[in-house]
C-alpha cells in the first residue's frame, strides 16, 4: 500500500509536468502565429500526443475554449451543462495552468486523472477490502476449528459417560434378577426395574452423541407425550401444565430417543427458570412440510447477553450444571434432524418459548 501511494505520487507528478509541457507547446504556437512564422514539429507533437488525460481549456472569462478526452454520459448526447458539470470537476482534481502570452493569450488549462491513476487511487481500497476478507475467512476458519473441537470434546465425554454407566449398569440388572428369586415385594423390583430401564435409556442417548443416528419412522405425538407423562410424574402439584397435542398420528424420521431428550431438556430447563412453580405449557402445531414443538414456562426469561450464547458448548446461568443440554439439544435437532431450534419469544419475568421445528421428510 506505502508503495502504491509512492507510485501514485510519481505518475501524478509525471502527469502535471505533461500538462505543463503541452501548455507550453499552446504558448510557443502563440508565440509563432504572432510573429507570422511556423512553429516546429516538437510543438505539433506535443498538441497531437497529449494521451487519453481529460482535460478543458477556459479563458479569463470562464468561456471553455476548449476540451479533450471528455467522457460523456451514455444517455445524453455532450452538451454545455454537462461540459461545465465536468469542468468543475476537473477543478477539484487538480490546480491549473495557465497559458499566458503578453495580451492575446489569458486563459487556464483544467486536466483531470489518466484511467491509471484512477487505478492507482483505488488500488488500496481494493486491498484492503481483500485484506479484511482474507482476516474474515481466517476468524471463520477459527471459530469453526475452535467449535469442531469443543464438539468432539463433548461427544467423547459423553461416550465415556455411557460407558461408564454400562458397567455398574448391567451389575444392577444382575441383582434385579437375583433379588426376583429371593421372593421380594414385586411393587419395590418394579419401580427398581422402571429406574434401570430409566437408565438404559440415558446410556443409549449418551452413547449415540458424536455419531449418526439412524432415523425411523415415528409418531411425534407419541414421543411427545411419553417424555412429558414422566416428567409430570415427578414434578410438585405448584406446576399447571397445559398440553395441547393432536389427535392424531404425526409420523417424521425421528431417533426418538435423542429427540425425547431434546424435549425433555428444554422442559426442564423451562421448571428450574420457574423454580418449580408456574404455568408450563408443550403445544404441538402441524404444518404441511413440518412439525412444530412450542415449550413454554413462566418464568425468569433469558437476557439479551445470555440470549446470544445459550447454545454454546459449556455456557450456563446456574450455579450447578455443565451446560451441555441445550448445546446437545442443537445438536440433535440441527445436525441429525435437520430441523431447527430456538429462542421463539423471551421476556424478563415473564417467560421463555422455544420452537423446535422438524421437517416431514428428509431431503
Amino acid at each position: 500500500m506505502w508503495n502504491t501511494n509512492v507510485l501514485f505520487k510519481i505518475v501524478k507528478k509525471e502527469e502535471r509536468v505533461k500538462m505543463e509541457l503541452w501548455a507550453m507547446a499552446q504558448q510557443e504556437i502563440a508565440e509563432s502565429s504572432d510573429l507570422s512564422i511556423s512553429y516546429g514539429n516538437l510543438a505539433f507533437d506535443v498538441l497531437q500526443k497529449i494521451g487519453v488525460t481529460p482535460m478543458i481549456q477556459v479563458d479569463e472569462q470562464g468561456k471553455i475554449v476548449d476540451f479533450k478526452n471528455i467522457e460523456w454520459s451514455k444517455t445524453n448526447d455532450p452538451d454545455s451543462i454537462e461540459l461545465f458539470k465536468k469542468l468543475a470537476h476537473l477543478k477539484s482534481v487538480n490546480a491549473p495552468i495557465p497559458i499566458v502570452y503578453k495580451d492575446l493569450i489569458n486563459q487556464n488549462l483544467y486536466y483531470g486523472n489518466a484511467p491509471l491513476l484512477v487505478k492507482l487511487q483505488y488500488y488500496p481500497l481494493a486491498l484492503l477490502l481483500i485484506l479484511f476478507l482474507f482476516g474474515g475467512l481466517l476468524y471463520f476458519f477459527f471459530q469453526t476449528n475452535k467449535a469442531s473441537e469443543q464438539n468432539r470434546l463433548w461427544a467423547g465425554m459423553a461416550k465415556e459417560t455411557a460407558h461408564q454407566i454400562g458397567t455398574p449398569l448391567s451389575s444392577l440388572m444382575g441383582w434385579i434378577a437375583l433379588l426376583k428369586e429371593e421372593n421380594i415385594a414385586p411393587a419395590s423390583l418394579e419401580e427398581m426395574q422402571k429406574d434401570i430401564e430409566r437408565l438404559e435409556v440415558i446410556t443409549e442417548r449418551f452413547s449415540k452423541v458424536g455419531s449418526l443416528p439412524e432415523l425411523i419412522p415415528a409418531d411425534i405425538v407419541r414421543v411427545s407425550k411419553e417424555t412429558v407423562a414422566y416428567l409430570q410424574k415427578r414434578t410438585g402439584k405448584q406446576v399447571e401444565w397445559t398440553l395441547e397435542f393432536p389427535d392424531k398420528e404425526i409420523i417424521l424420521p425421528l431417533n426418538a430417543s435423542l429427540l425425547s431428550w431434546t424435549l425433555e431438556n428444554l422442559i426442564k430447563n423451562g421448571l428450574d427458570a420457574m423454580k418449580g412453580i408456574g404455568p408450563l405449557s408443550v403445544r404441538i402445531i402441524d404444518k404441511k412440510a413440518e412439525v412444530r414443538i412450542l415449550v413454554r414456562d413462566g418464568g425468569s426469561g433469558i437476557t439479551s447477553k445470555a440470549l446470544k450464547k445459550i447454545f454454546r458448548p459449556g455456557f450456563t446461568t446456574k450455579s450447578r450444571g455443565w451446560g451441555l443440554g441445550l448445546s446437545l439439544a442443537k445438536r440433535i435437532v440441527h445436525d441429525y434432524h435437520q430441523g431447527l431450534i430456538h429462542v421463539k419469544e423471551t421476556k424478563l419475568g415473564v417467560g421463555t418459548t422455544f420452537e423446535i421445528m422438524l421437517p416431514k421428510s428428509q431431503e
